[in-house]
This record gives C-alpha cells, sequence and structure tokens, in this order.
C-alpha cells in the first residue's frame, strides 16, 4: 500500500477539520495530489473597495469547516488537494504598491489633473512581476501534469496563468463568471488593472473564446469590443439570463446554449462578485443582481455533463469582511471548482 492509498484509509474525512496550512485540512503532500492551488494576495488596482488581498488566507480559514462529502464527487478529495503557501513577497509588496496606486486613484476620482507617469510605470512594472509569478508557479505545476488553480486576490492576478495555460493546451475557452466585463484596455492608467483581465488575456491567441455570464456593469467600449470580437466573445447579460428565466425559459435550456459556446477545454475565471450580493456583501465593486450560488454550481456541472475538460481555474475577489461570510461562500465555491475540475480530468 502506498503513502496516499495509506493517508486516504487513515485520514477522518467526518472527523473535525484540522487547521494544517492546506485547504479544507486535506492531509496530501503536492507529489500525492492531482490539482494545485496557489495564492496571489494581490489587489494593487483594485478601483473601489479593498480587502480581496486577504481572501486566499480568510478562505484557508475557513475551509476546515467544510464536510468533504461533495454530491458531485463523493470522493473527489481522493486525488489529493495541495495548497501551497502563500508568497510572502508578493503580500508585502502588495501593500507596498497599493498605497500609491489608492493615492493615484483617489486623484482621479476627485476631478485632479495627474501627472502620473512615473508612478503608472513603477505600478505596472510591480504587476508584470506578481504576473510573472503566476506564470512560474503554474508552468511548474502544468510541468507536474497537475491542474493549477489560482486563488485572488483582484481579478488581474489570473493572467500569468492563462498564458501558461495557453502554453500547455493549445487553444481553449474561457468562462467568466462575473459582474463586470473586465474588457477596459489600461483602465485608471494601469496595464493590469483588475478591470483590464478580459481584455489582456484576448491578447493572446490561444484563448479561441471568451464566454461571460452575469455581466451587469459595462462601459460603451466594452460593448464595442464585443459586437466587433465576431463573436470571439460572447456575453450573457444578468439583465438577458432574467429576462428568459421570467419569460419561462428554464436554467438548463440557458447553462446548455452557454455551454455549448466554448471549445473541448475550458479555463474557469470565477469572479465572486458574478454572485447575487448577498453571497459577497465585502467584495470590492458589488453590483445588484447576479446568479445564484446553485445556479452557479449548476452551470459549472453542465461543463462536466458536456463532456468538456476544466484545465484550470480560479476564484478572485473574496473580500472576508469582519463577519466572514464571504470567505465561507469563496471557500464552498473553490471546493467546489476542485472537485469539478477532477471529475472532468477524470471524465476527459
Amino acid at each position: 500500500m502506498d503513502s496516499k492509498t495509506e493517508k486516504i484509509a487513515a485520514f477522518n474525512a467526518n472527523g473535525v477539520g484540522v487547521a494544517n496550512n492546506q485547504l479544507f485540512g486535506l492531509p496530501f503532500t503536492y507529489e500525492e495530489s492531482e490539482l494545485v492551488l496557489f495564492s496571489a494576495p494581490w489587489e494593487v488596482t483594485v478601483s473601489y473597495r479593498a480587502g480581496t488581498a486577504k481572501g486566499p488566507d480568510a478562505m484557508l480559514k475557513a475551509s476546515t469547516q467544510i464536510d468533504l462529502y461533495d454530491n458531485d464527487n463523493p470522493n473527489g478529495w481522493h486525488n489529493g488537494i495541495f495548497t501551497k503557501k502563500s508568497s510572502a513577497t508578493i503580500k508585502k509588496k502588495n501593500t507596498e504598491v497599493r498605497k500609491k496606486a489608492a493615492a493615484h486613484i483617489k486623484a482621479l476620482e476627485k476631478g485632479k489633473s495627474v501627472n502620473a507617469d512615473e508612478l503608472i510605470s513603477e505600478i505596472n512594472t510591480e504587476c508584470e512581476k506578481m504576473n510573472a509569478y503566476v506564470y512560474n508557479e503554474a508552468t511548474a505545476i502544468l510541468a507536474d501534469g497537475k491542474i493549477p488553480a489560482l486563488i485572488g486576490g483582484d481579478h488581474s492576478t489570473p493572467l500569468g496563468l492563462i498564458k501558461a495555460l495557453g502554453e500547455k493546451h493549445g487553444g481553449f475557452g474561457i468562462l467568466q463568471i462575473d459582474a463586470h466585463a473586465d474588457l477596459r484596455d489600461a483602465y485608471e492608467g494601469f496595464t493590469y488593472s483588475h478591470a483590464s483581465i478580459m481584455f489582456n488575456a484576448l491578447q493572446n491567441e490561444q484563448v479561441k473564446k471568451l464566454v461571460q455570464v452575469g455581466v451587469r456593469d459595462i462601459c460603451d467600449d466594452e460593448i464595442n469590443l464585443i459586437n466587433d470580437s465576431n463573436r470571439r466573445v460572447v456575453t450573457y447579460f444578468n439583465h438577458e439570463i432574467k429576462d428568459a428565466v421570467f419569460n419561462g425559459i428554464n436554467w438548463t435550456a440557458i447553462c446548455r446554449q452557454i455551454v455549448e459556446e466554448l471549445p473541448k477545454k475550458v479555463y474557469i475565471s470565477f469572479d465572486i462578485d458574478g454572485l447575487d450580493q448577498r453571497y459577497c456583501p465585502n467584495t470590492g465593486t458589488p453590483v445588484p443582481g447576479g446568479l445564484a450560488y446553485e445556479q452557479a454550481v449548476y452551470l459549472l456541472n453542465e461543463i462536466i455533463t458536456s463532456g468538456r475538460e476544466i484545465i484550470g481555474f480560479d476564484l478572485v475577489e473574496v473580500a472576508p469582511g469582519d463577519d466572514e461570510w464571504d470567505a465561507i461562500v469563496g471557500a464552498r465555491m473553490l471546493y467546489k471548482m476542485c472537485n469539478l475540475a477532477l471529475k472532468s480530468k477524470t471524465n476527459a
């Protein structure tokens, strides 16, 4: 009996979750795990409320309260899920650079004329370093034949992961669950703004399709980009989804239509504000409306049902707040996504 099999046999999945610096209190090493979680506690360019840099640690704490039986993949945890230690360097640099970016954003909001070329250049350089960190982590995980998953931080953080996945898998599609389209070009002057993640992701030719779900806050430039994309970007706006439901179209039919837009290989980019705000009251840029938790899970399940493969994912913009409710919801969505990604690998 090998070490992993022995650990599964000895592990009490019905017991108290142990705070062992592993999400969900699981006992596996990196080598024993098929899925690896790593984090980027980074929120340098957030344009409204801060707090998402605390998301990874808050979800780690909340995750020990999750029962490991998952109705969609009951023994999914047997495949092994490993959590890499959060980077102290990224945390420290985030704190330093965020103060400078916040001062710049505050000046813009007051309508002041800002001569900030040097500052913006510095912030863009630090964001590039963060992107390189994520890319290097993801590349190493992929080289070892494991599924990479990123915990943010703000939504700027997965760009390096998306690049690494393109190099590994070739063409793939992104399913983005989000209140925002994130298609702005260098929002507020920051090339790697959290509001520019999908604009930047589309610069990678390996991203063959971007399917957005739940968008309900968007600007004219983003609408024009979508309309001019020749259906490379397909957006299911929140009001259109709700109108369809109100007119008697069931959620199953809508989900199947969404998933049919995606290629065989799928990356999931999940901004927690894609959910109704009751699930994420402390997220950085909340917008009324959005998906129910169960609607999002059903949509993710439809990817598996369709025979597609989840090649990686991120969960971003979870800001815990004082009551930690957002972290509780985030940790549970994270566990669900882990189990579905592992299930899709088994089915691939």
